[in-house]
């Protein structure tokens, strides 16, 4: 006997008719709702071809220790098949300070890998042609930072900017809303988005400068229809921000990426990837009427859900990630990085990130999820709630419009809130069993059998101190003081900081010192909260 009596309701709280007809979706029209695949309004897909051409970039997000251990297990991955690198920064260097700052002790290393200069930045890709590889990097606060690194890294191999492949994540809006990594207010934070922006247009065309993420917005609790709303909405906030700057929606629009959750909701995640892409779509062309198609298309990386994973019968979670990851693809993502079986333990091991890389090549391989394009289109079940994310979405829209954009409702408060009440109703539902969670609420075993993990040893830190404390000692104070002095004028002057933000690098500046120039520049974010 199923133990949901009554109303069946996916996780956004929608109601679940038990089956569905034409009459579900009267209004439905195929050359306005659907199209054909790489054509607007880019329901079924981005590319016309999709997978029948080219595979998603497969990527594991990986870091943890010093440079050199995940340099090793960059190499690992890459020789199991992976198509990109996804880098996991510590928790100091998402922060924007060094390994020695007195908040960073203990964290050194810990949830991701230590970047405090560019030596490190080479070592972390030592092997590794960053001209053949794309790399995405998970860092928002001081992202101008660590890409301006990743450039004299690749600069000091000999390769070309314009041959770079990747993505930066660089959302600051995110971290506001859900994440809560930051550095500088909202205004000073845009402004140097646009730098990067700017900087990709003209010297790294082939780099994405931000991916408008709305994983970290489920990952706090959001519902699928909230990150829906917000991350799109986040995304068009950039490009006003960049459009008011003097960037052309057509020169930016195409860099632009986006970064979604793959919960366990399986037919809402492919409903809210399509009503993604349409939606997206439609706002863009009423918004900024671009010119190029291309500037209409949303394209985006996938991660499953970490919120998702469960410490209690840890193996249960390999299942969790392959219908999670089905739903990606059958949504159309254009990358795609698999969770770990032991994400929720630690860090994962090299055992269980490679079962994770072989789930998505399994599903490439032996599937058949890849020979169609869009192979749920049509279906009435998937396109009524094709229809329903995306209205549910745009009544979010509305609110946002009436409160005066993204950055007001933060100020309020209103996404925050939001999310907070979905994470309470979620977790309410677990507790009281009307949503059931194997191994955790129901099917739950007497004894835990361990895993091994992989554990960051103290030593880690200790190195990356005497490390850094050498690197320090050695390098050209007056080169130093130069760049670092330059870089606050042109701070002070609401300059274009790319150029002095990559001399500074040159000149061996620390992650630390040069975010502590952005502070004392630009001042610092503080939280106002209101649930």
């Amino acid at each position: 006997m199923n133990p949901r009596r009554g109303a069946f309701k996916n996780l956004s709280g929608i109601e679940i008719q038990p089956v569905y007809g034409p009459e579900d979706i009267r209004d439905f029209d195929y050359a306005r709702d659907l199209g054909e695949p790489g054509g607007y309004p880019f329901t079924r897909g981005v590319y016309p071809a999709m997978y029948r051409e080219r595979l998603w970039t497969m990527r594991q997000f990986a870091g943890f220790g010093t440079a050199e251990q995940t340099n090793r297990r960059y190499r690992y991955l890459l020789a199991h098949g992976n198509t990109g690198l996804s880098v996991a920064f510590d928790m100091p260097t998402l922060m924007g300070y060094d390994s020695d700052h007195p908040r960073a002790k203990g964290e050194v290393g810990r949830c991701g890998v230590a970047i405090d200069s560019v030596p490190d930045m080479e070592t972390l890709f030592r092997d590794i042609p960053l001209d053949q590889v794309s790399v995405s990097m998970t860092i928002n606060g001081p992202a101008v930072v660590l890409f301006a690194m990743y450039l004299v890294s690749a600069e000091r191999q000999g390769a070309d900017f314009r041959k770079l492949r990747g993505t930066l994540q660089n959302d600051i809006l995110k971290e506001y809303i859900a994440q809560k990594e930051w550095i500088c207010p909202p205004d000073p934070s845009l402004k140097l988005i646009n730098d990067t922006i700017r900087f990709c247009i003209e010297s790294a065309p082939r780099y994405h400068p931000i991916s408008i993420s709305g994983y970290h917005i489920r990952e706090a609790g959001s519902t699928a229809v909230q990150e829906l709303a917000f991350t799109l909405y986040d995304g068009l906030t950039y490009v006003q921000s960049a459009v008011a700057a003097g960037l052309r929606v057509d020169e930016l629009a195409p860099r632009l990426s986006f970064f979604f959750n793959a919960h366990n909701d399986f037919f809402e995640e492919i409903a809210k990837y399509r009503a993604a892409r349409r939606l997206w779509a439609r706002e863009m062309k009423r918004r900024f009427s671009p010119e190029d198609p291309p500037s209409l298309a949303l394209r985006f990386h996938t991660q499953t859900a970490g919120c998702a994973l469960t410490a209690q019968q840890p193996h249960n979670n390999i299942v969790r990630v392959t219908l999670q990851a089905m739903a990606a693809v059958l949504g159309g993502t254009q990358s795609l990085h698999t969770n770990s079986l032991d994400e929720t333990l630690a860090l994962p091991s090299e055992e269980a990130v490679k079962i994770a890389l072989r789930t998505q090549q399994i599903i490439a391989h032996e599937s058949g999820a890849t020979d169609a394009i869009d192979p749920l289109g049509g279906a009435y079940y998937v396109e009524w709630l094709t229809n329903r994310m995306e209205a549910e979405a745009t009544a979010y829209f509305h609110k946002l419009d009436e409160m005066g954009g993204m950055v007001r409702a933060i100020e309020l408060g209103f996404p925050q809130s939001e999310i907070h009440r979905a994470a309470m109703a979620y977790q309410k539902g677990i507790d009281s069993g009307e949503r059931i969670i194997v191994g955790v609420n129901a099917h739950t075993e007497p004894e835990e059998r361990p895993i091994k993990i992989l554990k960051i040893k103290p030593e880690v830190e200790r190195r990356q101190l005497s490390r850094l404390r050498e690197r320090k000692r050695r390098r050209g104070a007056k080169k130093l003081a130069d760049a670092l002095h330059r870089l606050t004028r042109a701070a002070e002057e609401n300059g274009y900081l790319m150029p002095p933000i990559l001399e500074a690098v040159r000149a061996e500046a620390t992650v630390g010192e040069i975010c502590d120039v952005l502070r004392g520049v630009y001042g610092e974010y503080r939280e106002t909260v209101a649930l």
